[in-house]
């Protein structure tokens, strides 16, 4: 082999990798933006003080800063738990829940939590957050 072709073949093999890091770094996508994104979010409070005598809500914020109410029905009526409030309840919610990603929000987190003021556990409330977000753009 004479000198002329091992020096061929040496700026061939230099071109080459020149070509592919030049590739490499001209197609290299800049670090892409952490996404950013708004929150919303409504509560339920759902009562079970027996006889209807509580309230239970569905609790949101509109676009505007207002806040809106939904009436739910409570667990209990005056003969013990009513299985019809709690079947109506879900469809309120579950209508809220679809109006939220209609509009483009997704369902992020679900909080749940109890509050009763006695040991009896005759009267209380459940209270769920359902937290959406939504990238900004």
């Amino acid at each position: 082999m004479n000198s002329n072709s091992s020096l061929s073949r040496f700026y061939l093999i230099g071109m080459l990798a020149f070509a592919t890091l030049f590739g490499v770094l001209a197609f290299k996508s800049a670090s892409p933006k952490p996404a950013t994104f708004e929150y919303r979010q409504f509560s339920t409070i759902e009562s079970i003080i027996p006889g209807g005598l509580g309230r239970s809500r569905v609790v949101s914020t509109d676009a505007s800063g207002t806040t809106v109410e939904k009436e739910l029905l409570n667990f209990y009526s005056l003969v013990g738990i009513n299985f019809g409030n709690i079947s109506n309840n879900d469809r309120v919610i579950v209508d809220k829940i679809n109006e939220y990603t209609n509009e483009g929000w997704e369902l992020y987190s679900v909080t749940t939590g109890v509050q009763s003021p006695t040991d009896s556990g005759k009267a209380g409330i459940f209270i769920t957050r359902y937290l959406f977000k939504k990238a900004k753009g």
